[in-house]
């Protein structure tokens, strides 16, 4: 059996960690932080404990609300922990994957993360679709106007006119000199 590493977070300055850190006693490790952020990325305690954890840990929260932000953030951490044969206790909500009943809440809580996922992505791929057809354009905005473009096939063209100069004189790079010549040519023509 490994060893129980804890984490305990508050959102603000102003919280207190104590009650926490004191449900997590009997933690060989306790891991704590004061921090808000909505992803895990956004919490660099957190991310310490999950490098921490090592096969057969028990990875131990007081609520799942101190652990995750969100149904899909707490997916990519069961993710993790899975990853790593790490079993996860959540206290407040009786969760304990080192019994078969913990499993099937915490295999549940993974599937509606993944569901929800899904989700988001299949709503903004559809929204992305309705606004290409409405003529929304995606990406950065060229820094070349038309005319601009025109006149650089024209420099590009003119013998002795080196392709650094261009780049310098358009504010951009010498690839990109070479690209818009070789997209734009044949308009310009």
């Amino acid at each position: 059996m490994g060893m129980r590493i804890g984490y305990a977070r508050v959102s603000s300055r102003g919280q207190k960690l104590d009650v926490q850190i004191d449900r997590l006693a009997d933690c060989e490790r306790v891991f704590y932080e004061k921090a808000s952020g909505a992803t895990a990325k956004d919490r660099p305690e957190l991310q310490k404990a999950l490098d921490y954890v090592r096969d057969e840990d028990v990875f131990v929260v007081t609520k799942l609300d101190r652990l995750a932000r969100s149904v899909v953030d707490l997916a990519n951490i069961i993710k993790r922990l899975q990853r790593k044969n790490v079993d996860l206790v959540v206290l407040d909500q009786g969760i304990d994957t080192t019994t078969l009943y913990g499993r099937l809440q915490f295999n549940i809580l993974a599937a509606i993360g993944e569901f929800e996922r899904e989700l988001i992505k299949e709503r903004s791929t559809e929204d992305r679709v309705r606004a290409v057809a409405r003529g929304v354009k995606f990406g950065a905005k060229p820094k070349l106007t038309k005319k601009e473009i025109e006149e650089l096939i024209r420099d590009y063209e003119e013998p002795g006119c080196s392709k650094k100069e261009i780049a310098e004189h358009y504010g951009i790079s010498r690839s990109s000199v070479y690209r818009l010549y070789a997209e734009n040519r044949q308009q310009y023509v």
